[in-house]
């Protein structure tokens, strides 16, 4: 039935990235929380942003976060801190962690090269505390590393305190302050970018499909990372080339993962229709106003009818956090919600 859902959710985004607008524009806009909703399209070469809602608005990035993480891991390896054939160790509080996450033992080893893999397929969290605790010491420290370098990378409205993006009220960022960081990882380390598309990761005997639908759909869609809490929605960050043009698009809060992965679709869709259309180089509104007229406007995602708002125990970013946020409470695609996994 999992599978059959999966099938379902690629057939969908699929067809309304080919679909007219008027099919495939507010339709997919509605189909998202509104108190959690935010999305941006950017162009990854020039940094221009060519659709924005709610885009500097704090949300919580969920597994998303492990962009992050791994940005500090290829750091590492690039200065020379860490090689992909180094062990990282499978500590008792790692091992403790909630789904999704491997299974591992504490006192287990895996190679950086294989806990990489465990991040962008399998969306780890036991392997993202190892990493972080073999980086930095503990993950309180590796909390206050990342978002130093966050920061540095112009995520100033992002703050994070663990690796994995597991519930945490004081662990927030926002739609574009994610797309930076999805265009840092291209630019700074365009050699392991290959990592966030790769569909499919064989690991201990067991197979692990990419938690990114649009991946397995064979279309322009090549990365990079869901991400899935009850409090935050279903959330995506996508990157696609057409006609040599690279977008980068963000959606966060989707009621589903279908909805969601329609939503990016639709969007980054427009974005290239967006771009082609432009004679010259125009300021970023004028995309923005190509976006409004074929149905993005500021009132798609909250329209009449539109889907149910925030889960009264999830909290909101910035906001104390309930007992079911503290507890983790979390749901993944696929999965029961009540099983308190993440992606």
């Amino acid at each position: 039935m999992t599978r059959l859902r999966s099938v379902a959710a690629v057939v969908l985004a699929a067809c309304l990235w080919l679909a007219p607008p008027s099919l495939s524009g507010p339709r997919g806009a509605s189909a998202q929380a509104p108190e959690r909703y935010a999305a941006v399209v950017l162009n990854a070469a020039s940094g221009e942003l060519l659709f924005a809602r709610q885009a500097r608005e704090p949300r919580y990035p969920a597994s998303i976060t492990k962009v992050l993480t791994l940005y500090m891991v290829f750091e590492a390896l690039k200065t020379g801190r860490l090689s992909l054939e180094d062990r990282i160790v499978i500590s008792p509080r790692a091992a403790a962690q909630p789904p999704s996450k491997l299974g591992l033992p504490a006192g287990r080893t895996l190679s950086v090269d294989e806990a990489i893999q465990a991040l962008t397929v399998r969306s780890a969290n036991d392997v993202a505390v190892a990493l972080a605790e073999h980086l930095s010491g503990s993950v309180e420290a590796f909390g206050r590393a990342s978002t130093a370098r966050a920061h540095d990378l112009g995520m100033v409205q992002s703050t994070f305190v663990n690796p994995h993006g597991l519930p945490d009220p004081r662990q927030v960022s926002t739609a574009l302050d994610l797309a930076l960081l999805s265009q840092a990882v291209m630019r700074d380390f365009p050699q392991y970018y290959a990592y966030f598309g790769q569909r499919r990761w064989r690991f201990a005997g067991r197979d692990y499909r990419n938690t990114n639908g649009l991946l397995q759909d064979g279309g322009k869609v090549d990365g990079v990372k869901t991400g899935f809490t009850r409090a935050s929605g279903y959330n995506l960050a996508a990157s696609a080339v057409h006609d040599g043009r690279r977008l980068i698009t963000v959606v966060l809060g989707g009621r589903s993962s279908a909805s969601r992965n329609a939503h990016v679709a639709a969007l980054m869709r427009t974005g290239f229709e967006a771009e082609a259309a432009r004679t010259d180089k125009t300021a970023s509104d004028s995309a923005q106003g190509f976006f409004e007229a074929r149905g993005f406007g500021p009132d798609a995602a909250s329209d009449a009818g539109g889907p149910v708002p925030y889960l009264a125990a999830a909290g909101a970013p910035g906001l104390a956090a309930t007992p079911a946020v503290r507890s983790g409470a979390a749901g993944q695609e696929g999965v029961s919600p009540t099983r308190g996994a993440l992606q």
